[in-house]
Parts: structure tokens; sequence; C-alpha cells
């Protein structure tokens, strides 16, 4: 077994010559990013190995481990501080937990990575990201707001999602009239780090952003119950520019299933009917705290 295998040089190569020269033999290779990884490793062993992706704890693996009451108590708890799993077996030290993810730990992959010479601006670009989960997020005004090109920044972000950080949600656009499509939406694939980086980790009724966290983690949790669950979609968000919304949409067979988010039961909506009729629709369903299980 070999940790942090992209620290090694030419580690494909011989991981191909170890595999082939030793027989029998079987390697388990791992790292905490994808930075360079896949890269150094897929070329060497192509048609030599299988691969899989370790997100932090998925509700559907903390519903295994506890009842419904248990869930329900755990629910809030889990949108302030997350779901990594040193953070979710030690409670009552959460925020020093995840401060110290936060910190130079969360971004040692990347520092190493690429020639980036201003790590200030790594936090900078993060923590304006945090307070835009859930809004569309413009290259150009995080370009001015960090004094940086435009390139650079989509080169940060680039690299904020190979070290599994943050990820993007791209627009859905057929070139129906008014329908947004040079925008994306920017998530985190977890809570805590999210609200340490605000330096936020209020409980919820004390806070202004819990629509906001409670669509970060139905947007991360559902990533994971599809990626577990070998299910093939392609996922976006849809807006029109007189501002009609579905938080995100799965693309598969054809057909469109439309899901808004909403923490609270009596903000539910109907969907727009423009979208229900230019699309062939699937599943629509309004995801609340109250049947959000089934969901992820």
């Amino acid at each position: 077994m070999i940790d942090e295998a992209q620290r090694i040089r030419d580690i494909g190569i011989k991981l191909k010559l170890t595999i082939d020269q030793i027989e029998g033999i079987q390697l388990i290779v791992t790292g905490s990013s994808s930075l360079d990884l896949a890269n150094i490793i897929n070329e060497p062993l192509t048609g030599r190995k299988w691969e899989y992706y370790l997100y932090p704890i998925s509700w559907g693996e903390l519903k295994g481990y506890t009842d419904y009451l248990g869930r329900s108590q755990q629910l809030s708890t889990r949108l302030v501080f997350g779901m990594y799993p040193e953070v979710i077996m030690n409670p009552g030290k959460e925020t020093d937990l995840l401060n110290n993810l936060a910190g130079s730990y969360l971004y040692k992959d990347i520092l190493s990575f690429g020639g980036i010479r201003k790590p200030e601006i790594i936090h900078s670009l993060l923590r304006a990201l945090a307070l835009q989960i859930g809004n569309e997020v413009s290259y150009n005004e995080l370009s001015g707001l960090l004094g940086i090109d435009k390139n650079t920044v989509m080169n940060y972000i680039s690299l904020l999602e190979k070290a599994f950080i943050i990820f993007r949600l791209e627009p859905l656009s057929r070139n129906l009239r008014n329908e947004i499509s040079s925008s994306r939406k920017i998530y985190f694939w977890d809570n805590g780090i999210r609200n340490s980086l605000i330096a936020n980790f209020n409980l919820l009724y004390l806070r202004t952003d819990t629509g906001a966290l409670w669509e970060n983690f139905l947007m991360s949790e559902r990533l994971k119950m599809n990626h577990y669950n070998k299910r093939i979609v392609n996922t976006y968000f849809w807006r029109t520019r007189d501002k009609k919304k579905i938080d995100l949409i799965e693309e598969s067979g054809g057909k469109f299933d439309a899901f808004e988010f909403k923490w609270s039961e009596k903000k539910v909506k109907k969907l727009p009917t423009l979208f229900l009729n230019s699309y062939p629709t699937g599943e629509n369903l309004t995801i609340t705290c109250e049947n959000f299980e089934d969901f992820v």
C-alpha cells in the first residue's frame, strides 16, 4: 500500500514495473487529492487499475449507524459542521478540528503544485466563493475583487476542484429565450470547511444563510449518492434573465428531473411553466428537511 503516491517521482512507471515484475502482487495506491495523480498514473497503468473516490462521510452512510431520532438531531449540526469523519466522531471539538483542516492542510497539495506564489490569494478566493454558495459566480467579478486576471481565477478554481474542496455546476441552456448560459455555481464538498473559511459556526437559528447551507448540503450529498450508486447523469442548474430558476436538474435517458431545495416546507413552490413546457421532464420535486432522505 502506497499513501500520498502523487509525491513520488515517476510513480506511474514504478507501479507498472512492480505489477509487471512481481507475480500476484496487488497494490493499493492513495492520494489526498487528484492533483497530477491521475495524469502520472493513467497512461502507464491503462487497463491495469480501478479508481475509487472517497468523499467525506455521506448521509447514506451516517443513516446506517443512526436511528431516525438521532438523524433528526444530527441534521442541523451537520449543516454547520459538515461530514468529515474526525469532526463527526469528536462532538464538542468541531471548531478546532475544522479550523485545522481549513488551514495549511487544506492547501498543502495546491501550494506544492502549479507554481502558486501567493497562497493568500487562494485563501481569499475560497472565502469569496464561500460567501457566494447558492449564487451564480462571475470570474470577472472575482478577478476584480482579488486583483488577479480572469485566467488565473479560472486556473485556481480548477486546482481547488482537483483538490476536492469545491465543485462546479454549469447552467442548462438549449437556446430558449432568456436562458442564462454563461454563468456557473460553485459549491463546497463540505459545509464545515465552508463555515470555517467565513469564521461562522453559529447555530441555524442565529444564521441568515440557512438556505444556502441547505442547498450546499443537498448538492454535495446528491453527488455522493449518484457516484456511489453508479448513477450516470448530467447535472445543471437553470435560470432565465427574468429570474425564473431551478436549483438542480439531472439529465438522463432524454428526460430532465428537476429539484428545488427549500429548508422550510412553507416555501414550497411550483416549477416554472416555461421549463415544464420546453423540456421533457421526469421527476419534479421540492426537497425539504422532511423528505430529503430519499433524495440523498
